[in-house]
Formats: C-alpha cells, structure tokens, sequence
C-alpha cells in the first residue's frame, strides 16, 4: 500500500521534489538551483536539458532521504513556472533553443504589432490575458521566426511546444519513448492560445499567431490520471498538474468562491476563487483557470501578477552584493525604523498588474545623503507590500468582494518583518499555513486525488492549519500618505524604453 504523494516543483530558480504523507505533512525534500542565462538586457533563459538533470536528481534525492521507493508513492504530480516556453524536437528529445522564460521582454516587438489591429485586449475576451510579453504563445511565435529551421519543422510536425510543465511529463513519462505530450488547464490558460469557454486550443489566434496546431500538447483536468512514469519514478502515476500559483492555491485549500491567496516567490502572485464561469477584469488583472478535477466544471480565478518581488531580494544579493544570503534581508532592513523617504519600484522587466507596461523599468525614489543600507533593504521589502496592495485593490473593483484577510505561501513569507509590513500595508490580518510550501503541496493533493490518495476536497481542508497570523497595527493616516509617495514613484517608471 502506497504511503506517500510525490510532487515535482519546478520553479524559475530551481527545482525540488517534495513527498508528502496523507496528512499534507512534508516526509522529505530535495531541491537545486539551475542557472539563470541573460543573452541581452531583458532577455531571461534556462536550459531546458539542465532543468531536466536537476529533475532527475532531486527526485532520486528525495526518495532517498525519505529511504522511500517509486511504489511507496499514489501518485506525483507536477507543478512549474508557468509561461516559461519550451520548443524540442520529439524524436531527439533536444530543444531547438533555450527555455524562454516568463520574464523575458524579446517578444515587445511581436506584442506591440499584435496589438495595433484590436489593442492590449485584443484576445482578453476569448484567454482571459491582455497582450504582453509574459505570456508563453508571444515566445512560440518567436523562436518559429528566430531560430533557423524551425518553422518547416514545425509544420512537419517534428517540433513540438510545452510550458515547462509539458517537458517535464514528456520526459517523466518516457520522453522519445513514447512521452505524453500533454499540459493541464491551467497551463494552457497562461499560453494565450487557449480559449476559456471551450477548454480547446483556439484555431483562429494560433492562425494569427502562425503557430501550427501539431506542435501543441494535448489540454487535459489538472487532477486525472494521465500514464505511467519511467525511470526514476517508475511505475508511479503521473496524475497531477498546475501551474504554480494554481498549485498554491489548490494547496490552500481555497476551495470556495471568495477564498483568495498570495504567493511570494520570484514574483508575487494572488489568486481569488471566483467559480465556475470566468470574471473578465476591468481593473488590469488576469482571468485565469483555477483548476479542474477530472470531468468536473473548471474552477476559474482572477489573477494579480507581480514580475519581481523575491527577485529583487536575489538582485541585491547576487548584483550589488548587500547581503550574502536571501535572509539577511530581515536583519538589514530591522537596522532602520522606517524607509528614509526611499521607494523602490522594481520593474526591471516593465511593470505586470495592474499596469501591464512594458516600456517601463526600475526606480529608487526619494535618495538624500541620510539614507544608508538599511533604508534600501526594507524599501526593498516593502516594495513587495505596496505592490500586493495596488492588485488587492484591483480585485476589490473587479470582484465587489472586499478581503478580509490574505493567506500567504512561498519563500519570502518566512521573513516577519515583511509580513507585518504586509498586514499593516493592506489593513487586514495577513495568516501562514502550517505548511507554508503549498505550491508542491497542491500538486500532490491533485494527484493524490486522482490516485484515490485522498478521496475529496474535505479531506484536504481538514489538513490545512493556521502557522502564524499578523495583525495590522498601522495608522491609516500613515498608511494613505506612504501609499501615496509609493504610487508617485510608480509614475516615475513609466516611458522609460522608446
């Protein structure tokens, strides 16, 4: 009898394998980082075939460290960094070009020309998404215009596309071995090309786009059994798939209309449970699915997408070497009362929600010669509370529903300082799940779903427990005339590139 559920979280920085019991309780974990490739300003890559090795060993990590075998698994399931596009050649299992990841602004050019004949919201009707560069059929386009060869084949049918979701269970599944080709619903939401009413590939954008309908996987629920895997997983069912921020909110167990959450990763992305028929935003969010259990009616979301927010925390460690270590943020920033007057807004790939602008770029506002490191440190942390703040707001307008409180998930929610800056910011009591890691866990619920792991969404609200809360202790004075100053700096980005 199967004890555990395996999750394969592949993340824009890196990529962990994550086992679970059935209580939702974390057995073990293997994670690696991959690298982060810049050909030219704006440009972001990872190798498609080093995310698969770094795949490969934290899945045989994991097992090891749980001295756990494939058979003591129900299931895994698949969670990824979801724009992030992939175009390889089925019968040498090679890409044709590194992995355009979700932050790369390459494909401005080809948005821009899109939207001269409709605008920004040309297809919004039909996917749900204005026309940007974050979205991953832009990029398809782009390497069938850009890399030599491949659009011949491409229509030969030799050359297939995938988020990185696709070209994990490819490989997981067998690969040139007869691999599945498949993405779930919530991926193939986030390409552009899928229409939100019929679930199905929309014939008349892929015409516009000239991308052939044979490079594309097959959409399947995000919670169904779909084959076997092989090595190093043999045996066990691949039954799981989201993408992330779907995942994170599957995982925190945000079942009901209303039930709404954030994610701080890489970027920052909040969630609202909006049901079975889709919102269309008038206030710059996304509508997105949520997710889909086998036959059931799809789940839709609205979505508020922030590029850089742990990002920028990576930035000032890695580029200007402030800090040595992620989590000396914390300390750095508690060193000062307050922000120094400074304000930074990190639009280092343009700004995503609610603005959606991509002539944008990066700004520190508010420099004297009194500020020092630790005023910078904590504008830095508090550029990803006033960020959460603007697609809360946003999502107030479009949803009429008013947010009562913010469950958060990812990396950054372990810095205190940041999630009290976070409750004060919005005015709401800010709560951690028990198990903050919920992206990995959303995966796992949805395979073990399918699997019969797990029976029903009860089962997995009864594991979910409150961590740690925040309450708001700011003066809403104070709150309104720093929210003021942060909305000023954020004007200051815009008409940056011609």
């Amino acid at each position: 009898m199967a004890k555990y559920v395996g999750a394969l979280d592949q993340g824009t920085t890196s990529t962990r394998f994550m086992i679970f019991d059935h209580s939702g309780s974390v057995i073990a974990v293997a994670q690696k980082e991959h690298e982060q490739i810049f050909p030219k300003p704006g440009w972001v890559e990872h190798d498609a075939v080093e995310i698969w090795q770094r795949t490969q060993e934290v899945i045989s990590g994991a097992l090891k460290k749980a001295e756990a075998t494939p058979a003591d698994l129900a299931a895994v399931g698949v969670t990824n960094q979801r724009e992030t596009a992939v175009v390889w050649d089925k019968s040498t299992g090679k890409p044709v070009h590194n992995a355009i990841v979700w932050q790369d602004t390459r494909t401005d050019t080809i948005c821009n020309e899109l939207a001269k004949d409709g605008g920004r919201d040309r297809f919004r009707e039909k996917v749900g998404l204005p026309l940007a560069t974050y979205f991953s059929g832009p990029k398809v386009k782009w390497v069938l215009e850009n890399v030599p060869g491949a659009r011949e084949r491409a229509e030969r049918g030799e050359v297939v596309f995938g988020n990185v979701d696709s070209w994990c269970l490819w490989n997981l599944t067998g690969g040139v071995n007869g691999g599945l080709h498949i993405t779930d619903v919530t991926n193939a939401s986030r390409t552009m090309l899928m229409n939100l009413k019929t679930l199905q590939w929309d014939e008349e954008i892929l015409g516009i786009l000239g991308i052939p309908k044979s490079m594309l996987p097959e959409i399947r629920p995000s919670s169904a059994v779909y084959g076997k895997c092989v090595y190093p997983l043999a045996g066990v069912d691949a039954a799981g798939d989201l993408g992330d921020q779907q995942a994170a909110i599957f995982g925190q167990t945000c079942y009901a209309v209303g039930e709404a959450k954030n994610t701080y990763g890489t970027g920052n992305f909040l969630l609202l449970n909006t049901g079975t028929e889709p919102v269309q935003s008038k206030s710059g969010l996304l509508t997105t699915l949520g997710y889909q259990i086998g036959g059931q009616a799809p789940v839709y979301c609205l979505e508020g997408s922030i590029a850089i927010t742990g990002a920028l925390v990576q930035w000032l460690r890695d580029n200007l070497g402030m800090i040595k270590s992620s989590v000396e943020i914390e300390q750095l920033a508690a060193t000062v009362e307050d922000n120094g007057g400074v304000y930074f807004v990190p639009a280092f790939s343009g700004l995503f929600a609610p603005y959606w602008r991509s002539d944008a770029r990066g700004v520190i506002a508010g420099l004297t010669r009194y500020v020092n490191k630790g005023h910078i440190a904590r504008a830095v942390l508090e550029a990803t509370a006033w960020q959460t703040k603007e697609v809360v707001e946003a999502m107030d307008k479009d949803s009429g529903v008013a947010l009562t409180s913010l469950r958060v998930d990812g990396g950054m929610v372990h810095d205190e300082l940041l999630m009290q800056l976070q409750a004060d910011v919005l005015g709401v009591p800010v709560i951690r799940p028990k198990v903050a890691e919920t992206t990995a866990l959303g995966a796992a619920y949805a395979a073990g779903l399918a699997a019969g792991f797990w029976h029903d969404l009860d089962q997995l609200r009864a594991n979910w427990g409150v961590g740690r809360t925040w309450e708001p202790n700011m003066d809403a004075a104070k709150r309104d005339s720093q929210y003021a100053l942060w909305k000023k700096a954020v004007t200051r980005t815009f008409d940056w590139v011609e």
